[in-house]
């Protein structure tokens, strides 16, 4: 009976001590979001790319299908969202955060675009792993809901 307390003790310590990590990483991944969303606002592409990984690993995956490397994911938003109009005002509500592993997480939201030339409504699915402290978007799923 004792070690089973015992048990229980360090299981429970351990959960507590792990809560204000998980906390503190949401909290800045939620701030990877809030980047996003101020820079397309502010039509800066640049800095709304600065929230993915800079590499040829990573992975959109979109209506017109899946785009790999960084460049090639700069390019297709380009493309996409071509002139300020496209890019209108983004409103990002993120309804679940769920650990991966301690270096991972992914983000399931909702995206809203208002803008002149027709709004969109839809979806995201992301994965973000941190990298030298920093979080960075590895994965990003979107599809409009119409």
């Amino acid at each position: 009976m004792k070690k089973l307390c015992y048990l229980i003790l360090l299981f429970s310590i351990a959960s507590f001590s792990q809560a204000p990590n998980q906390a503190k990483d949401k909290a800045d991944i939620l701030e990877v979001l809030s980047i996003q969303q101020d820079a397309w606002n502010d039509y800066d592409i640049d800095t709304f790319m600065e929230t993915y990984w800079k590499s040829e690993e990573l992975t959109f995956y979109g209506s017109a299908g899946v785009v790999k490397g960084w460049q090639s994911t700069k390019d297709r938003y380009k493309k996409s969202y071509p002139s300020k109009e496209h890019f209108g005002h983004l409103e990002l509500t993120s309804n679940d955060i769920s650990k991966v592993n301690d270096d991972a997480y992914m983000v399931m939201g909702e995206y809203d675009l208002t803008r002149t030339v027709g709004n969109m409504h839809g979806i995201f699915m992301l994965v973000l792993k941190r990298f030298d402290g920093e979080w960075k978007i590895i994965a990003d799923t979107s599809c409009e809901v119409k």
